[in-house]
């Protein structure tokens, strides 16, 4: 008990060192999506921060209302990528999440979650798979164009008016279990990480990258027991559980040697290359420098294809019309956005077109979306617009999450737009 005190006060110092930057000059508020939808100060980054420095008083004086103001937020990083102080608003607030738990106490059904399902790899695995079998009894078609589902029972628990994407029949650690292969003509050779959204619902993501990178000859090193990158734990102020995810990839990736660790997958990129060295300041120097190590080789599958591989050259094709929607992490995080629209404009027979306001939040946020659906369906819905607005019949992206959400959206307007990742557009000229 005593130590974990130390270690509150510890994070609370470094907390407030972070947050002097702030000037407060609400910048922020014209770049967040979830203040353009409510217009309260308190969900603004401004607001937050200015909560925030008060912090251990006002954890005192309550807990809870300090943890929910925390949670209405999207950590889109709108609000870091355009401030003038250049305050990493996202790193405060992350920390701050593991501060408010740390002295909280995670709630049962998260602990169920993290520590019962997500930290155990095998059997989070199982219980999907069960899942998938008898989702049809719940479920129906919702649109075959995107291939959503929706609940035969109206105002069903969770589920509610959602249009969702249902669990593949066949995850992709079942199509393709493992690799280990040299590098051919490529010359590089590269790890990949599906991560849990591509491996259990977008199979054919993972298909496709594998697809891309064999045909180019590069070296793949997929391991069997990949467990989930750790934001869903760390967003909830889980460290302890994050760490445990960390510490598991790591082990299994440090196995092989390879030029690249690749994602297909905004979230897990940025999260790795980015929150894995920035939570490790706890550890020995010995381990911060294998997590900084392996961040490194952290790279979009989108940049890996242009930069690195340096795919044909863009041409400006004519057939199915396709935009493309930055997702915010690989955007605003990564700063990966010319990438994904070349690869897109590789293949002939499509004609890209881009939709205003591309790298507006789509309003997912991973809990988000569970915790606050109607206010990310709010945001969701002028993506929604944005999309239509275009022409387009196909809106692409780099990140899964997303995916869903821009799905979501689509199938409730009975709008015929097919959802898929950019990977899979590109393969198609394989």
């Amino acid at each position: 008990m005593t130590e974990d005190l130390h270690q509150l006060a510890k994070m609370l110092h470094e907390l407030d060192d972070q947050m002097v930057a702030c000037m407060k000059c609400g910048m922020c508020q014209a770049v967040c999506p979830v203040f353009a939808e409510t217009m309260k100060e308190g969900d603004v980054a401004r607001g937050k921060i200015a909560l925030l420095e008060n912090l251990s008083h006002e954890m005192i004086a309550d807990a809870e209302g300090v943890q929910n103001k925390l949670n209405m937020c999207l950590l889109c990083g709108s609000c870091a990528a355009n401030c003038p102080s250049g305050v990493k608003v996202l790193d405060i607030f992350l920390k701050a999440r593991v501060i408010v738990n740390t002295y909280m106490g995670l709630p049962a059904v998260k602990k169920v979650i993290f520590k019962g399902l997500l930290t155990k790899p095998a059997l989070f695995n199982t219980v999907l798979d069960l899942a998938s079998k008898f989702q049809g009894v719940f479920t129906k078609t919702a649109s075959e164009v995107i291939g959503s589902s929706c609940s035969r029972i109206v105002n069903a628990p969770i589920i509610g008016e959602r249009h969702f994407m249902p669990l593949a029949k066949k995850p992709l650690r079942k199509l393709e279990p493992s690799l280990n292969t040299r590098p051919g003509k490529g010359g590089y050779r590269v790890a990949f990480f599906p991560g849990c959204v591509i491996d259990k619902i977008y199979p054919q993501v993972g298909q496709a990258v594998l697809k891309a990178l064999r045909h180019h000859e590069i070296g793949i090193y997929m391991p069997t027991g990949q467990c989930c990158c750790g934001i869903p734990a760390l967003a909830s102020g889980d460290k302890e559980s994050f760490d445990k995810l960390v510490l598991r990839n790591l082990e299994i990736f440090e196995k092989e040697n390879f030029d690249y660790l690749l994602t297909a997958c905004a979230t897990c990129t940025a999260t790795m290359h980015e929150l894995w060295p920035l939570m490790s300041g706890d550890k020995t120097q010995s381990m911060q420098d294998r997590i900084a190590a392996m961040a490194a080789k952290v790279m979009d599958v989108n940049q890996f294809m242009v930069d690195v591989v340096k795919v044909s050259m863009p041409v400006q094709g004519s057939g199915t019309k396709v935009t493309y929607h930055d997702p915010c992490h690989l955007k605003k995080s990564m700063k990966v956005f010319e990438q994904p629209r070349a690869l897109l404009k590789t293949n002939p027979n499509v004609e890209f077109v881009e939709m205003a306001d591309a790298d507006r939040c789509c309003g997912c946020g991973g809990s988000f979306n569970l915790q606050h659906y109607d206010l990310s369906k709010e945001i969701g819905t002028q993506k929604r617009g944005n999309i239509v607005a275009s022409g387009a019949q196909v809106v692409a992206t780099g990140c899964p999450a997303c995916m869903m959400q821009m799905s979501d959206m689509l199938s409730q307007h009975k709008d015929n737009v097919a959802v898929k990742h950019v990977m899979e557009i590109y393969a198609e000229t394989l």
